[in-house]
């Protein structure tokens, strides 16, 4: 099989003074901690632009962000804006997968490659930044979220992913990791939150396999036979054929998941480490997405050929 995801595009690294625009693609953000992190960026001297639909909640369904078309356009204004050198999401939650498709694609590949940074709900845009835009981005904090709020390792390891990403080219998995397949491998990275890569099948913004992909996958909330269920639409629709090696998150507020994993995911013959450190988990790290490198299960590190960011 021909390896079908190669590296992206890495957009340049931020610098001080940088403008980054907040949006909210999903769910509704809390003000209290928007302007907490708000005021994080600002000690970072970053400057943020808060979209203009990012607090709106939905007239009808309060668990979106204002309506389907309004987040799509805070979206594409703030990628397109020739000003903003970083998109950073302020939470997840859900709504992604009701407006990615309202976004002007030929708009945005017109635009300029920059930073892009979410994890949670924002793995569908993941990959449809790289589907769409061959652009690499970055699974990371989000600007609302509690863990980065509270969490010097989550704020550290993306500050200096974002304005000296050379240092933290090798990313060594946090305490607690483990490995449930021995090995190296090597490949470009891919993935995020695995309900939103199984729902996200047979759309036009998902790849046809992870043939040839370090696979990073992590979930919040779920019980251990969803997890199952994930894993094994992947299996049968043969998303997982040719996959290089596997990297496991945090699985918070899961069930025990262990077997599950091990059962679904021990037979491909390839690495597998489990609880590397990135997702929903405390102190999360940031991993970028469409860059070549190594994981060593041994060593619990994965190791980027290049620096997340140019």
């Amino acid at each position: 099989m021909s390896l079908s995801v190669q590296p992206l595009v890495r957009p340049p690294r931020l610098a001080p003074g940088a403008r980054v625009a907040v949006v909210a693609p999903s769910g509704p953000v809390p003000e209290d901690r928007l302007q907490a992190g708000l005021d994080l960026l600002r000690g970072w001297d970053l400057d943020p632009v808060v979209a203009p639909h990012v607090q709106d909640v939905h007239g009808e369904f309060d668990y979106l962000a204002g309506t389907d078309a309004d987040r799509a356009a805070d979206l594409q204004r703030a990628w397109c804006d020739p000003g903003i050198d970083a998109v950073l999401c302020a939470r997840g939650g859900y709504g992604v997968q009701r407006m990615v498709d309202l976004l002007d694609w030929s708009a945005m590949r017109a635009a300029r490659p920059k930073v892009f940074v979410g994890y949670s709900d924002i793995t569908a845009l993941h990959e449809a930044f790289a589907v769409r835009l061959g652009v690499s981005t970055l699974h990371g904090p989000m600007v609302a979220a509690a863990d980065f709020l509270k969490h010097a390792r989550a704020q550290d390891h993306l500050r200096a992913t974002l304005f000296a990403p050379e240092t933290v080219r090798v990313i060594p998995a946090v305490p607690g990791a483990g490995v449930l397949v021995p090995g190296v491998a090597r490949g470009t990275t891919l993935g995020g939150c695995l309900s939103l890569l199984a729902a996200d099948l047979g759309t036009p913004h998902a790849r046809a396999s992870a043939g040839g992909a370090l696979l990073c996958l992590e979930d919040v909330g779920e019980e251990a036979y969803r997890v199952d269920r994930y894993l094994t639409q992947l299996l049968r629709a043969g998303w997982l054929e040719g996959v290089a090696g596997i990297l496991l998150g945090s699985w918070a507020e899961c069930e025990p998941l262990r077997g599950v994993l091990v059962d679904r995911l021990g037979g491909l013959g390839v690495p597998v480490v489990e609880e590397f450190g990135f997702g929903h988990g405390e102190g999360a790290l940031t991993l970028p997405f469409g860059v070549a490198g190594s994981l060593d299960a041994a060593a619990l590190t994965l190791t980027l050929d290049e620096p997340a960011l140019s």
